[in-house]
């Protein structure tokens, strides 16, 4: 994925530093992935190893049957982390890490009150995801290696 600033070097300010900019694209592709990735699935470990864990509190937010909804919350922050952080399948991985992050959002700040600031590290982390859904894994993925992207 080229960056923004291969072509035109007269939108920036100091275009001497172009070279740099470019030259960083692709890193910062991959450590924005990778950290996002990680701690998604970092998030996830404890309720893989318990999955049927929070079917209380999934039910609570109107998801139901919690069975069903408990697992699946599990699997898709711990592998759907994973598959963020290698870059496999990352739009999908992403837009699930996406609506998990919503629904994180709309738990802190409606349903505990917490408004924007208990709100506000899910709509970040979203924001982060959602770049991801869109966009791919960019360059140094495995689905930029395998040339193929949902």
């Amino acid at each position: 994925m080229p960056s923004d600033f291969d072509a035109d070097r007269s939108r920036l300010l100091f275009p001497w530093l172009a070279p740099f900019y470019t030259g960083l694209a692709d890193l910062s592709w991959l450590l924005m992935r990778v950290a996002a990735g990680a701690i998604f699935a970092v998030h996830g470990w404890p309720k893989i190893q318990a999955p049927f864990k929070n079917v209380g509190m999934v039910e609570g937010l109107g998801f139901s049957p919690g069975v069903f909804w408990s697992p699946l919350l599990a699997g898709t922050e711990f592998f759907g982390g994973i598959l963020l952080a290698i870059g496999w399948l990352t739009r999908p991985a992403a837009a699930g890490a996406t609506i998990v992050l919503l629904v994180t959002t709309y738990f802190h700040w409606v349903v505990q009150n917490q408004g924007l600031a208990g709100a506000e590290k899910s709509l970040l982390w979203a924001a982060i995801t959602f770049f991801f859904a869109v966009r791919g894994g960019g360059f140094l993925s495995v689905d930029g290696l395998l040339r193929k992207e949902i």
